[in-house]
């Protein structure tokens, strides 16, 4: 199968690296951040894995889209604020029967990505693993975990089900959904108590939990992101989304979340597809959500250019 890769961060390389193990795969990284494509052609991809080191050599990184041409899958994982201009850009490997797949954070990427490819040639996943980028062309596998994908119409077709097995053949545990747009939601919650507030107190998932104050407003984001979903008839996987956010910050304890990353990188972060959403979502259906408004805004003057950056 040709594969590209949208967006060749940690998670990108991770599930390319896994993918090229396969000798009938051909994978192809896009990315716009030169100094990794040339470590990736140069060295192959390095990854720190289970205490060990291995290269990736199957691989070809590039940022001309041009030079790849149409893909059979291209696997979408860029940041949701680049979701847009990635499609823009990557035209060029998006053919008739290309599959695009979105396995990223927050809401709005199926509906961009489809607007530009088309809804049939679209599928939603989401994932626990977790990595990190160390340096150009080199990642570490923090962290196992299962992958989750659907077709947005619930059905279960053989074009998922081949991708499940594609997936499960490069070692990546997956399995198929028939309400992948409950699981995004249900990852979208997650990332609603934890994203925000770590990003602005700067400590790890697990250390939320150490204080009664930050504790409260994590359960109160949830609290109205759950009134959002079920004003949209989304079927969520846990009857009790708050605790299950408590206990994937527990088993995540020393995690820096993304958020965080981004806000002591000075980076733009994902902050309006996240709570930020759940504050649209909430407008159209008449939903006050006053703690993800201002978890949001906090996260908005945070991430303003002129603000000196603070460090971890």
């Amino acid at each position: 199968m040709k594969i590209a890769i949208v967006g060749a961060g940690a998670m990108g390389c991770l599930y390319g690296a896994k993918l090229s193990k396969v000798k009938s795969n051909q994978v192809f990284f896009l990315d716009v951040w030169q100094e990794h494509i040339d470590a990736i052609n140069k060295n192959g991809l390095i990854m720190e894995e289970n205490g060990s080191i291995r290269k990736y050599r199957r691989l070809i990184a590039t940022n001309n889209s041009d030079s790849v041409g149409p893909v059979d899958l291209a696997i979408i994982f860029v940041k949701s604020t680049l979701t847009y201009e990635a499609i823009e850009k990557n035209k060029s490997i998006f053919g008739i029967d290309t599959t695009a797949i979105t396995l990223q954070n927050g809401l709005g990427n199926i509906e961009i990505i489809s607007n530009a490819i088309g809804s049939k040639n679209v599928i939603a996943g989401t994932t626990a693993h977790g990595a990190t980028m160390i340096c150009p062309g080199k990642i570490r596998h923090a962290g196992a975990g299962k992958t989750i994908i659907g077709e947005l119409t619930g059905e279960i077709t053989d074009r998922i089900k081949n991708i499940e097995s594609i997936f499960n053949e490069a070692d990546i545990e997956t399995t198929v959904s028939d309400n992948v747009v409950g699981l995004v939601w249900d990852k979208l919650l997650i990332n609603v108590g934890i994203n925000a507030l770590t990003g602005i107190t700067r400590v790890e998932n697990g250390r939320l939990l150490d204080y009664p104050e930050i504790e409260q407003l994590l359960e109160l984001a949830v609290s109205e992101a759950m009134k959002v979903a079920e004003s949209k008839s989304i079927k969520l996987s846990f009857t009790d989304p708050v605790e299950h956010t408590k206990d994937v910050c527990k088993a995540t304890a020393a995690n820096k979340s993304s958020m965080l990353q981004d806000v002591i990188k000075g980076n733009k972060t994902e902050i309006e597809m996240i709570n930020g959403a759940i504050v649209k979502e909430g407008k159209s259906f008449g939903i006050d959500t006053p703690v993800n408004l201002v978890l949001t805004n906090i996260i908005k003057f945070i991430q303003r250019d002129e603000l000196p950056k603070g460090k971890s």
